[in-house]
């Protein structure tokens, strides 16, 4: 029995606009994600960083803490960043140096966000007094400070190095992560979607974990990506500032000897210059990469640079940021003309 037989109409399935036949392209959006400039250009500075990180003592050309009779030289072919004081070679502490601040940060990074993941979503979906619980410890987190606790934890924890340092500041930075965790999760559970899934007899954890976490993406990996650079800028600041416990070289070692031993005055720049630059280069990599997951997430956000359209007029439109091409009507008048 046909449609027309029966009185019902067929709706009329939507016109396909991806050229595929309808058929899902696997992979897409994860390749419009890398093709970002933004997105690439951080990941190829990280990914560098990591194979220095795991390298660094097989490509050090010398031992970062043996002394030589090259005194506070410049840069040059032997010594690549230039010497200290005592004649040990920056380029060697540079890239043994490394290895710690990319294990604080990623180790940091992790812990904060699964913490923060768990805490902030269950919370935000449940209700009553083991979401108010879950939120009362989420408040209590956020004014911990972790700088001193590290300090005394340090002092106190025989041994203690880059792992405790990386626990400390994971278990000390997923507040924050988990309160805007818990907010937009209130703003998703009584989504029509989650609703339809609910009704269908879909486990609480099910729901979490295929319907409301995949549109937590973005929030998640954004609050991973600024806990590994407060991770790194603290280790950092901690060995400047001369706090036992820490690994024998990072970059924040290399500055802590470099202040103490008055580099500036004496004009040794490429004693805290390398090390500066590479704190700096870090950063911004992680910042590149934060950038490019809003991008993608916001379509507003995207550089349309590149794109280019044909106005009414036949003049060639430039896309901007936020800004859609749109064929401007005749008036009234000519349109009743023709």
């Amino acid at each position: 029995m046909t449609a027309a037989a029966t009185g019902l109409t067929t709706a009329t399935p939507p016109p396909d606009l991806t050229g595929t036949g309808g058929a899902p392209r696997r992979g897409r959006g994860l390749r419009r994600f890398l093709v970002n400039g933004k997105v690439t250009t951080g990941l190829v500075i990280l990914l560098i960083f990591a194979v220095v990180a795991v390298l660094g003592d097989t490509i050090a050309p010398y031992d970062p803490s043996k002394r030589s009779s090259d005194i506070l030289q410049g840069p040059g072919w032997k010594h690549w960043f230039g010497t200290t004081h005592i004649g040990q070679d920056i380029f060697s502490q540079v890239i043994v140096g490394t290895r710690s601040v990319m294990f604080v940060g990623l180790a940091a990074g992790a812990v904060a966000t699964v913490v923060g993941v768990v805490i902030g979503v269950t919370s935000g979906y449940l209700s009553g007094a083991a979401a108010e619980s879950l939120s009362a410890i989420s408040n209590v987190f956020i004014v911990i400070p972790a700088l001193p606790l590290i300090i005394i934890i340090t002092n106190v924890v025989p041994n203690s190095g880059d792992w405790t340092i990386a626990l400390v500041i994971g278990c000390t930075s997923w507040a924050w992560g988990a309160r805007l965790l818990r907010a937009q999760t209130l703003s998703l559970r009584r989504r029509d979607f989650v609703e339809a899934a609910r009704a269908t007899g879909e486990s609480t954890w099910r729901l979490i974990g295929f319907e409301i976490l995949p549109n937590l993406t973005a929030i998640i990996a954004s609050s991973f990506i600024g806990t590994v650079m407060f991770a790194v800028a603290t280790e950092i600041a901690l060995a400047f500032v001369g706090v036992s416990g820490i690994s024998e070289w990072n970059w924040g070692e290399i500055l802590f000897w470099a202040q103490g031993q008055q580099a500036l005055p004496q004009g040794a720049w490429w004693w805290f210059v390398p090390a500066g630059l590479c704190i700096a280069l870090f950063g911004t990599a992680l910042s590149l990469v934060n950038f490019g997951i809003d991008e993608f997430v916001n379509p507003r956000l995207r550089s349309n640079a590149r794109r280019s359209f044909r106005a009414a007029d036949g003049r060639r439109v430039r896309m901007r940021v936020g800004f859609t091409p749109v064929v401007q009507a005749p008036p009234r008048g000519e349109d009743n003309e023709r």
